[in-house]
């Protein structure tokens, strides 16, 4: 095989189609093209990838697919097949979005939880991967996860992740906040040895 296999479309079951369109539209302000309404709806984001260089590339960004639950397609059943019933409590597919240079994830949050949606964890950063996250689950018992990039300047002290100065789509002042709270932190640790 010369050539991967690519991963194209991902997409999230709910009992609501329609009103899942409409939550994910207000949330991050994707296009809901339903096809057909009520059935699947396709979010599209728009825009195109960037590369390496933070050029835009002529890739368009991945959609993200909603189906009904109790009838998903494609299958080659039109009445669909069992299961029929939203995701339940316990592990489940995560999709994760990159918060864009001109949102946060506190607004983001903030429009979920306002559409529904409840806070899993907030101002989360995973040094393995040198970014910020935060999490919600939609109404529907899906799992989003929120990423900002950290930039080249993050370090670990004494087991606590210091984000400042690092790059991110969280507001200022949180990442003061952040700062503050490590500081101390690190100068109580300092004190205490």
């Amino acid at each position: 095989m010369s050539k991967p296999n690519t991963l194209i479309f991902v997409d999230l079951t709910s009992d609501d189609p329609a009103a899942a369109g409409e939550f994910y539209a207000d949330v991050f302000g994707w296009e809901n093209d339903p096809r057909p309404y009520g059935v699947f709806h396709r979010m599209v984001p728009g825009g195109n990838m960037y590369d390496s260089n933070g050029n835009e590339t002529t890739i368009g960004n991945f959609h993200l697919g909603i189906h009904k639950a109790d009838n998903t397609r494609p299958h080659p059943n039109n009445e669909g097949a069992d299961p029929r019933e939203i995701a339940g409590p316990g592990r489940k597919a995560r999709v994760w979005i990159l918060v864009s240079d001109d949102d946060t994830m506190e607004d983001i949050l903030e429009r979920a939880v306002s559409k529904g949606a409840k806070v899993l964890w907030k101002d989360h950063f995973w040094y393995e991967f040198n970014g910020f996250n935060s999490a919600f689950e939609d109404p529907w018992g899906n799992e989003i996860i929120l990423w900002g990039k950290g930039g080249n300047t993050c370090a670990l002290y004494h087991g606590i992740t210091l984000s400042a100065p690092c790059r991110t789509s969280i507001k200022a002042p949180l990442l003061r906040w952040y700062w503050g709270f490590y500081r101390s932190r690190i100068m109580a640790l300092a004190m205490a040895s």
